[in-house]
């Protein structure tokens, strides 16, 4: 049974996978917290959580609220910053059999570029995922991928500065992110992963203010799988690249609902802080599925539901 997903096909080595389970970034640390808990590297890659170029303390308290089907976060990017990611991760990922990818954020295009540019030719960093949902400040705070221009730009900027597998994160917080897809795969990326989280907040009622200390924060979690389903299914039909699929994924039922929407492959987030083991039960539900049906390559399954 092949279970192998290449998400870099035009970049040597590429970006090979073993399966097509990923886990999310910001929802498994950076991999190291959790191999007491099962074996890690039966995954297909690990995505780190979000790093930056100096280390962050993240936003004030409380950062998570839970909602109907979901969870409100407002982390703010709590980091170790880029050199300590370098000094004291890598190191432990280069002995892994999993590939592991760094998710970078940035305030500003020369920002992406220097962390592209540090991480390259890092042993243990296998590619960078470039987190577009971040804010500009130098354009008032607008996301870098709620615009095609600006997405690009930082598509480039990062692709310009590493010889790593580029996938570039894109956000739903957008009129059009078929279009949004369409100007950052010209611009160089290998691959696209969507969706990242949807805007929103919540109030306490008790307090009568927003419950989050930053007011607003990013919904992830089965209430979102409907939205990310399509917007794969979208952007699947738009670029000629692989996709990797994400937004409440919980189940092998979810992860297959993606990959027969065009997704090469799919990240596990939100479902791990349930369950750690959510992202290993998820490949072994794949494989059973496959098996049942009398699939040999999972190939055969990518984009089912597009012909």
């Amino acid at each position: 049974m092949n279970l192998s997903a290449q998400l870099a096909p035009g970049r040597k080595p590429g970006l090979l996978l073993a399966n097509p389970v990923m886990t999310a970034s910001g929802t498994f640390g950076y991999g190291t917290e959790h191999g007491h808990l099962f074996d890690i590297q039966r995954l297909g890659a690990i995505v780190c959580k979000g790093t930056t170029v100096e280390p962050r303390e993240g936003n004030p308290q409380p950062r998570l609220a839970e909602t109907a089907c979901g969870v409100l976060n407002s982390i703010g990017l709590q980091n170790i910053g880029v050199k300590a990611v370098i000094g004291e991760k890598a190191p432990v990922w280069a002995t892994w059999r999993v590939p592991v990818i760094v998710n970078i954020a940035g305030e500003s295009v020369d920002d992406y570029a220097r962390l592209a540019g540090e991480l390259d030719g890092v042993v243990g960093v296998s590619a960078v995922e470039v987190n577009i949902g971040c804010p500009n400040i130098k354009a008032g705070g607008a996301e870098f991928g709620a615009d095609p221009g600006l997405a690009a730009e930082v598509t480039a900027a990062v692709r310009a500065a590493t010889s790593l597998p580029v996938l570039v994160k894109l956000t739903p917080n957008t009129s059009d992110i078929a279009r949004v897809a369409v100007a950052v795969a010209e611009a160089g990326a290998d691959a696209l992963s969507l969706i990242n989280t949807l805007k929103g907040m919540a109030i306490d009622v008790a307090r009568r203010r927003p419950l989050l200390g930053n007011i607003t924060g990013g919904l992830s979690g089965p209430a979102i799988k409907p939205v990310a389903l399509y917007m794969v299914y979208q952007v699947a039909g738009a670029v000629d690249l692989p996709v990797v699929g994400c937004g409440g994924i919980a189940t092998a039922a979810d992860a297959l609902e993606f990959i027969m929407a065009g997704a090469s492959a799919v990240e596990v987030g939100t479902a791990a802080f349930t369950d750690p083991r959510a992202p290993l039960d998820v490949l072994e539900g794949i494989e059973q599925f496959m098996q049942r049906e009398g699939i040999t390559d999972i190939a055969d399954l990518v984009g089912a539901a597009r012909r």
